[in-house]
């Protein structure tokens, strides 16, 4: 009887195959789910959306929805981390013509403003507040939050030879800390995205230096040291 080779294919009727296929259309199925039920929990909220619904969006049946999810409240909060995730990568794009500090802070801003999924994810995070079974899931979006901030933050001071006045770590942080307040308490006053972008740059200040900065800055204290040097003598 022939060996068959680690390698070889698998056929269509191999139990690794159906299995493979399985895990492929589940995953499938969650993503068709996810972009069924985030707009509707959006325009609508948790108690405004019906399980039904957002099966009948997705051309699913509801018990697919509780298959994949188990309850309407862990795939809202699946759906607000899962679109937060997405407009930080959207700001790192966005961020990516920057050309100094400012342009870059400012372009953070301005894409996070113009967009409610951080109010999204307020939602979410009262939620769990009720919910401790789903925290896992919201601890572990902030920390991938945070962890790709600081991570595209340090590639771009390198690239550009900024001088951060803080750890990329802590500025990624901050931002996001701003962010969610101030998107929070404009959202309460009904403030404009363009308001609440003035008030994001106002409230985060100076980030970095750039290298023109950094230069001035040196003339400007070799300057100093040369003016006292001069009086001592």
């Amino acid at each position: 009887m022939a060996e068959t080779s680690a390698d070889a294919p698998l056929e269509a009727g191999d139990p690794k195959h159906a299995a493979r296929a399985t895990r492929s259309a589940g995953r499938k199925m969650r993503s068709l789910l996810l972009d069924a039920a985030s707009p509707l929990f959006r325009e609508r909220g948790l108690s405004g959306t019906a399980i039904a619904e957002i099966a009948a969006a997705a051309d699913a049946f509801p018990s697919q929805i509780t298959y994949y999810f188990r309850t309407k409240e862990a795939l809202f909060v699946e759906c607000a981390c899962r679109d937060l995730l997405y407009l930080a990568r959207a700001t790192e794009q966005a961020a990516l013509k920057a050309r100094t500090p400012r342009e870059y802070t400012h372009a953070l801003a301005e894409t996070v403003t113009a967009s409610d999924s951080v109010a999204f994810f307020a939602e979410a995070l009262t939620l769990t507040r009720r919910r401790q079974d789903l925290a896992p899931l919201v601890e572990r979006t902030i920390e991938r939050l945070h962890s790709e901030g600081a991570r595209a933050y340090a590639g771009q001071v390198e690239r550009h030879g900024w001088r951060s006045l803080r750890a990329p770590d802590e500025s990624s942080r901050r931002f996001w800390a701003v962010a969610i307040g101030v998107i929070l308490e404009g959202y309460a006053m009904g403030r404009s995205p363009e308001e609440l972008c003035a008030e994001m740059l106002r409230v985060l200040g100076e980030q970095a230096k750039s290298t023109e900065d950094t230069g001035r800055l040196r003339l400007v204290e070799a300057r100093e040291a040369s003016g006292n040097s001069n009086g001592e003598g």
